[in-house]
């Protein structure tokens, strides 16, 4: 990391040596969504354990209890045809295939068989058959090891959203399929979204400790999906009210083509998973480079990167640009690498010259994670601003204030606390709050007051 002493004649914290990053556990390349998609799927192979378990345990065990009493307490004006219940079953398993992954876990476009099911079968019924189509379509995965076998129960638990229309067709006395009843099919849709959505929001809260605006914005596709296959399921119970079970495997080519679909979404999220990996093996692999010219980095860019998260999460940054400073922090002075070991080790100040020349490295760090691309592209930003002050006097461009990125701003201000509370073979370490006052001499000048303010309440924080 660039590192502070204090520069003269300015008498600021400044970066003068060369200080940089040690390889740490930097964020995957799409932040919170990212993680939750790569977690979904390590999950996935995994059997459930502890908390995970238990969740998932009793929402199985709360499903089937309702399920099977919903047949035993209420009757059905249809009786359950074996041929309809092989169609239909199978078209389910079918329509299953067509997996989309969503955060950690995925949704399928059943609605196209959900609602002629709902109509052709005994009602009471279908959340039973849902959930045993809903295994046998997830059977070639846990025969190919894409899920744990051991995870086989938690198709019960993933089968609540057909409870909510099978309720509210028989509480509403709507069994039978009729255009004029299409209110109660609305209240139906709404009730399989309110349900699942209240079932699945208590799993994520309790085992992932998500909390319910990040839920939303993560769950939200899956009932647009939904929503919009709904009329098309109600056109497909309508025909085969009219014209007999077997017309829903009409709507097997719209499965298929959306089963086509989904293949390639994941074999796209995958490609993306893996090219996030990429970048963060890179930024390890450069700040390993950086740490072999100077062993001395290696400590001190664990701090300052673990320094500047902390202050990131005080500010309320997004997951991106918290990424950003991360990868900030372990790389912004990865450029040094270029310059000359001469100046880099120089025990005294640096001459003029020698100053022109160090001051390059954060051009030449942009210039080369702009040639990694993608994220460390980005991340070359901040790099390039990570010496600029608040008061427009640093370099390479002379930015001011809000001219320069917050991460770059975060990352400035904990490099310079660090350095200056760290012993080098020139100088002794100053004293932490010695180099508080520092901070607040120079908050307004060369840093951001609200940085300032913020790295102190973390440091105070922690003192307590």
């Amino acid at each position: 990391m660039g590192i502070p002493g204090l520069r003269q004649p300015q008498q600021r914290a400044d970066r003068g040596k060369a200080e940089d990053a040690v390889p740490m556990n930097v964020a995957l390349s799409s932040p919170e969504v990212e993680q939750l998609f790569a977690r979904g799927r390590a999950r996935a192979a995994t059997r459930a354990r502890g908390r995970e378990r238990l969740v998932e345990a009793t929402t199985a065990i709360g499903f089937l209890a309702v399920a099977m009493a919903l047949p035993l307490v209420f009757s059905s004006p249809r009786t359950l045809d074996l041929p309809t219940l092989v169609i239909l079953g199978a078209s389910y398993v079918v329509a299953c295939r067509a997996k989309f992954d969503i955060a950690d876990g995925y949704t399928v476009p059943t609605e196209l068989v959900l609602v002629p099911m709902l109509f052709a079968l005994p009602t009471p019924a279908v959340p039973l058959v849902v959930s045993v189509s809903w295994g046998l379509g997830r059977l070639l995965d846990y025969v190919t090891g894409a899920t744990s076998v051991q995870r086989a129960y938690l198709v019960f638990g993933d089968s609540w959203h057909a409870i909510g229309p099978a309720a509210v067709l028989i509480l509403c006395g709507a069994q039978v399929f009729s255009w004029g009843n299409w209110p109660v099919y609305l209240a139906a849709l709404t009730a399989q979204i309110g349900i699942d959505f209240g079932v699945n929001s208590a799993r994520m809260r309790l085992i992932d400790g998500t909390r319910l605006r990040g839920q939303l914005r993560l769950i939200a596709p899956v009932y647009g999906l939904d929503a919009a296959l709904a009329p098309i399921g109600l056109l497909a119970a309508f025909a085969v009210v009219e014209l007999g079970p077997a017309i829903c495997l009409l709507v097997l080519p719209l499965a298929a083509v959306l089963a086509v679909l989904s293949r390639e979404r994941r074999t796209r999220l995958g490609q993306a998973l893996e090219l996030s990996e990429a970048y963060q093996g890179t930024a390890m692999l450069l700040g390993d480079v950086v740490e072999a010219d100077d062993a001395y980095t290696g400590s001190h860019s664990r701090g300052v990167v673990e320094l500047s998260l902390a202050v990131s999460d005080a500010l309320g940054l997004t997951t991106r640009q918290r990424r950003h400073v991360e990868f900030g922090a372990l790389l912004h002075d990865v450029g040094k690498i270029a310059v000359p070991k001469e100046i880099i080790n120089k025990p005294g100040p640096l001459d003029d010259a020698e100053w022109e020349i160090m001051r390059q490295h954060t051009i030449e760090g942009e210039r080369m994670l702009k040639r990694v691309g993608g994220t460390l592209a980005e991340v070359g930003e901040i790099v390039r601003a990570s010496h600029e002050e608040f008061d427009g006097s640093g370099y390479p461009d002379g930015l001011a204030g809000d001219q320069i990125p917050i991460e770059a701003r975060i990352v400035s201000c904990c490099d310079a606390f660090s350095a200056m509370t760290t012993t080098r073979s020139y100088r002794k370490a100053m004293p932490i709050q010695k180099a508080i006052e520092e901070l607040r001499a120079n908050a307004g000048s060369q840093f951001d007051p609200s940085v300032v303010m913020t790295l102190i309440s973390v440091l105070e924080g922690d003192a307590a």
